[in-house]
């Protein structure tokens, strides 16, 4: 019988595809059906030694998964695979984390937290059409999105806002 050893990860690497993916992902949504936590996905890192299993998942009702739940779910989730066989007897890491953060921002904790870097905004201008900039974020509140574009403070109308993003090296470009 394969041995899991299991670990937990706040920032999951990329993945390699793997032909087992799709049965690997329908254990995991069986495993977790009808519970508080959804699959967000799954990579098998086949270039580890040994071979690595992550499975990220998040709160249903969209809130933040802790570190004791994922620690939860990683005794089902290998009792699951050790039960259907997939992986044979290779041995094999599975670590249970979240998807980690979002570059979109939604509510008014991501705001708070975001508060000083940098994002890009998609907005409607006064006209009505779509304008795009970006800045350092200062501020949302009720009536408005507030941010420092190069040292001036620019005041957009919270309805207005269409999205806003933490910026990335490919807005730049």
């Amino acid at each position: 019988m394969a041995r899991a050893i299991r670990r937990l990860r706040a920032d999951p690497a990329p993945a390699v595809a793997h032909p087992l993916i799709p049965e690997l992902e329908q254990l995991a949504q069986a495993t977790l059906a009808g519970g508080t936590f959804e699959l967000r996905g799954l990579h098998l890192l086949t270039h580890r030694i040994p071979l690595t299993l992550q499975v990220l998942v998040q709160r249903r009702d969209g809130q933040d998964i802790s570190l004791d739940e994922c620690a939860g779910l990683s005794t089902p989730l290998g009792d699951a695979l050790e039960a259907a066989g997939l992986l044979g007897e290779t041995p094999y890491v599975l670590e249970v984390s979240s998807p980690g953060v979002s570059e979109e921002l939604h509510d008014d904790r991501d705001f708070r937290s975001f508060r000083g870097f940098p994002v890009a905004v998609l907005h409607r201008d006064a006209r009505g059409s779509e304008a795009r900039c970006e800045g350092l974020l200062l501020e949302r509140n009720d009536a408005e999105l507030q941010l420092n574009i190069r040292g001036r403070i620019k005041r957009i109308p919270r309805e207005a806002v269409l999205q806003v993003r933490l910026a990335t090296a490919s807005d730049a470009d």
